[in-house]
């Protein structure tokens, strides 16, 4: 019954990334052509990936557990800079953006993980 139970949740963890891909843009492929709808489902793959991998390792909270529309709002959509100076990177974000708290801790999670060892 354990097993059954353990297969039928990682089942549903499966299936809500199928769903969160098709929240991103594998829900309507934008021509009649099937090699233009292959470079966009892989594009959309890599895209979900990413999503994924960000929510894993970069986020934490309400935030990694949030639909991609919200991550768009929230974090993609934001307007920001890199910006290199005193020997290190600097993420720029507006002050008065609500979510800017979030955003710089998880670039500077992501950036702690990929320091060359």
């Amino acid at each position: 019954m354990q097993w059954l139970e353990a297969r039928h949740r990682a089942h549903a963890r499966v299936e809500d990334r199928i769903r969160c891909a098709k929240d991103t843009c594998l829900r309507r492929p934008p021509s009649r052509e099937f090699a233009i709808n292959q470079a966009w489902c892989a594009a959309t793959a890599i895209a979900v990936d990413l999503i994924a991998w960000l929510q894993l390792i970069g986020l934490d909270g309400d935030l990694a557990k949030a639909e991609p529309k919200r991550l768009r709002y929230r974090i993609l959509h934001t307007a920001g800079r890199l910006v290199r100076g005193q020997r290190r990177r600097w993420l720029r974000t507006p002050a008065t953006w609500p979510w800017t708290e979030q955003i710089t801790a998880s670039f500077n999670r992501i950036a702690a993980n990929s320091a060359p060892g």
